[in-house]
């Protein structure tokens, strides 16, 4: 069957579609949205697949300007840094800003893309689920559909497609037909496993305002706090060799490698082995590709364009950034866009910041299963946290300028290395704030870091 074409049609209902679909409505653009998956609202999603968001300024400028942000906090818990889980069961808590307002925020995937999906038809926009994108035609602009639930195929013609459909992209598969196409995508030799803590009479069993990280060199654990008084926790493992899931295949090794490992949350989880095995093991990939557009048919944005890895807690932000960026360009162009001049300039503006956010990405996975054990590594962030104090607007450690601020990715990737450069200089033959030479310090920032903007 053959259906009048929107002037939107958007493939993929997670949580950059429906948000992308409510700024186009509300400018006055008519949107569909097309899903392969059943309504989650009616089918409970598979478990093991929906690792714990962390929202952060970027993604929450996002929803504030669609007016979302108010109900979505509802549903989020502040987290103020990382608690860090040794072995032995000590705990080292690590702020994760310079103050109480400087907080990332845990919220549960489903319950924010359910929230995304009623928000976005209140405002008009009908989703169509279970219909699969199985081709695009790029010259006619012919959509093809298959029904998840008989088999049926479809078709109908649209001026715009958006594929907002994640990293295995059906509408990005399409345009790499292209004879111009230029992509990578680089798997990690990890995977993970999710698994949970239960709550104790609907109250948190830990901590409930922080990241807690079991960080152990090769590998770690990592817990999210959720509303309803869980937490949601991912093993991030090796597929294989020591230490990895190839060797976790039978239930006395699996506890056996809590016991070793991880010995103070073992008790925290009684359902560990029938999750451990319930659950599926996901992989990681980070998606770098060009063009992201087929002319002015098609557009690939959030992980369609640039899947990334979840160490940095930026790939929802990121993708809700695209949004912002998308609806700033549309404001420029007009009410009557030129749409392949729009999607050019997206792609421009974009590209450098979310190849930079992949790079940050992998590069966090160290820090975050090895070296915030370290001693070491725990000063120099005291040092940096002292550093921002007395110079506010040149250093702003890199973690701050890409979760707290809307500095551009790739200015907070250069302006980092700058700044682990100097950190090394003046930390590196001392253990003590007290020891920090202040002269030194002065004269490599002023020569090395101009002053930011910090309004945005």
């Amino acid at each position: 069957m053959t259906h009048q074409s929107p002037t939107c049609t958007l493939i993929g209902a997670g949580l950059n579609g429906p948000l992308l679909g409510m700024g186009l409505v509300q400018r006055g653009f008519r949107v569909e949205i097309y899903e392969r998956r059943p309504d989650m609202r009616l089918v409970r999603a598979s478990s093991g697949r929906s690792i714990n968001l962390a929202l952060s300024t970027r993604g929450i400028h996002a929803l504030s300007q669609r007016g979302l942000w108010d109900d979505m906090r509802k549903i989020a818990i502040p987290m103020r840094g990382r608690m860090m889980h040794a072995v032995n069961a000590d705990l080292t808590f690590q702020p994760y800003g310079k103050d109480e307002n400087e907080v990332i925020y845990a919220i549960s995937r489903a319950d924010l893309n359910i929230a995304l999906i009623n928000a976005a038809e209140k405002q008009g926009i009908e989703i169509f689920f279970q219909q699969r994108c199985v081709g695009v035609d790029l010259t006619s602009g012919a959509l093809h559909l298959r029904s998840e639930q008989d088999g049926t195929l479809s078709t109908r013609t649209s001026e715009v497609v958006i594929g907002c459909d994640g990293s295995a992209s059906a509408v990005r598969a399409q345009i790499e037909k292209q004879g111009n196409f230029r992509g990578t995508e680089e798997h990690l030799d990890y995977g993970y496993k999710e698994l949970t803590i239960p709550g104790v009479n609907g109250e948190h069993a830990m901590e409930s305002h922080a990241l807690h990280i079991w960080p152990r060199g090769n590998f770690m654990l990592i817990a999210l706090p959720n509303v309803d008084g869980t937490f949601g926790c991912i093993l991030f493992l090796p597929f294989d060799g020591r230490d990895s899931f190839d060797e976790l295949n039978n239930p006395a090794a699996v506890l056996q490698f809590f016991q070793s490992y991880f010995p103070d949350v073992l008790p925290l989880m009684p359902g560990l082995v029938e999750s451990f095995f319930g659950n599926p093991t996901g992989g990681m990939v980070t998606v770098k590709c060009s063009p992201w557009h087929a002319g002015g048919r098609a557009l690939l944005l959030g992980d369609a364009a640039h899947a990334i890895v979840p160490f940095f807690g930026q790939g929802i932000n990121c993708g809700f950034e695209d949004c912002t960026i998308f609806f700033e360009l549309l404001q420029r162009y007009g009410d009557t866009p030129e749409w392949e001049h729009v999607f050019a300039a997206f792609e421009r503006a974009r590209k450098p910041d979310t190849d930079a956010i992949a790079d940050l990405a992998v590069e966090n996975f160290v820090e975050m299963r090895d070296r915030v054990a370290d001693p070491g590594f725990l000063f120099r962030k005291k040092v940096e946290l002292a550093l921002e104090a007395r110079y506010p607007r040149q250093f702003v450690p890199k973690y701050a300028m890409v979760t707290f601020h809307r500095i551009s990715y790739a200015l907070a990737r250069d302006r980092g290395r700058i700044q682990d450069a100097i950190l090394s200089e003046l930390c590196d033959h001392i253990g003590r704030i007290e020891e920090l030479d202040w002269g030194k310090a002065d004269q490599l920032i002023h020569k090395r870091l101009s002053l930011l903007d910090l309004a945005s």
